[in-house]
């Protein structure tokens, strides 16, 4: 071998010996890492044994997902083709009758609400939407003055109202789109009772929603314009615990009730929620008529104004008096001799 090829030879045996050092302390380096981690707590034991058996599981759980899309496919089926249930949406719109009257929600106050009010109305004329829908007698169902807040609630929220039906969604002011004569706006403020549904007529229901902070405003306006106003007859079937005031969707679904039994009555009870806390007006005077009548027991009010008069009379003379009654009650006794 010559000279030339030894340092080569060399060199190469000590990178090999530089290689198999370096494995070697890697290997005696993994045993002392290992030795320094602790060992798995319980809780961490049981948070791996889960995890992995949510992994095997990632199957079974995408089968049963399917299972239950199909399942709820087929009751739907079956619920579309049953024509069974009396509460049938589609088949009662089919054989509804559509009325003439129209029934207009006049949105005019948006200035007037906060937000949060919007929102409420917003729902609520969905609500009205929904109701006119399925109903036997569905009205012309009129939205007007609709934008600003309320337009931009609906865009944000319910973009599907650009596809309702049966409905008249108007930018303008009602009483651009119908004649004065034809106009009857509702309101609880007005002295007029509304005894009969013309279906001629165009009812106006005010679109706000102000919790009584505008008490009047919807009387005062259809007095400034000039034309007919009405309140529903309430007071005349119902004894309410609260305000007369109704919400929008509550007079919309009473007078769609109104023009299905043609009952009053009947159409308040079965719309009023319970929290009105509504009772028929004629009981509601039987049973006043007749604590007034009755009379008092034992020659005692009621009311407990005199309990109150004794507890501000003085004490002094009602201890004394009792004294008295005590010491007359008591037996004489004799002394002893």
């Amino acid at each position: 071998m010559s000279s030339e090829m030894l340092p080569a030879c060399i060199e190469t045996s000590n990178v090999e010996e530089k290689q198999d050092l370096s494995e070697t302390q890697e290997e005696g380096q993994k045993p002392r890492l290992d030795e320094g981690l602790e060992p798995l707590s319980k809780r961490q034991m049981k948070k791996l044994i889960k995890q992995k058996q949510w992994e095997e599981q990632r199957e079974l759980r995408k089968q049963k997902r399917k299972e239950k899309r199909k399942r709820k496919k087929l009751e739907r089926q079956c619920q579309l083709e049953s024509n069974s249930d009396g509460n049938d949406r589609k088949r009662i719109r089919r054989h509804g009758v559509h009325s003439t009257l129209r029934l207009i929600i006049d949105c005019s106050f948006d200035d007037l609400m906060v937000l949060k009010d919007i929102k409420k109305l917003h729902k609520q004329i969905q609500r009205c939407y929904a109701e006119n829908r399925r109903a036997l007698h569905p009205v012309q169902f009129y939205l007007t003055s609709h934008g600003g807040q309320l337009k931009k609630n609906m865009d944000e929220n319910d973009k599907g109202w650009v596809n309702w039906k049966d409905i008249n969604i108007k930018a303008e002011h009602y009483s651009e789109l119908i004649k004065k004569e034809d106009l009857v706006y509702l309101t609880s403020d007005s002295p007029n009772i509304l005894k009969e549904l013309d279906e001629s007529k165009a009812y106006v229901i005010g679109g706000l929603v102000d919790h009584n902070h505008h008490k009047g405003f919807t009387y005062k306006q259809a007095s400034d314009y000039g034309i007919e106003h009405a309140q529903l007859p309430l007071g005349n079937f119902v004894k309410m615990n609260s305000r007369k005031v109704l919400a929008v969707n509550h007079v919309f679904e009473i007078i769609l009730e109104y023009l299905e039994t043609r009952d009053w009555q009947e159409a308040f009870f079965t719309i009023l929620p319970q929290r009105k806390g509504a009772i028929p007006a004629d009981s509601a005077c039987e049973s006043s008529s007749r604590d007034k009548q009755s009379p008092a027991q034992g020659g005692m009010d009621s009311d407990s104004s005199e309990g109150e008069h004794n507890r501000n009379e003085p004490e002094a003379p009602q201890n004394e008096e009792t004294q008295n009654k005590e010491n007359s009650s008591k037996p004489a006794v004799s002394p002893l001799p």
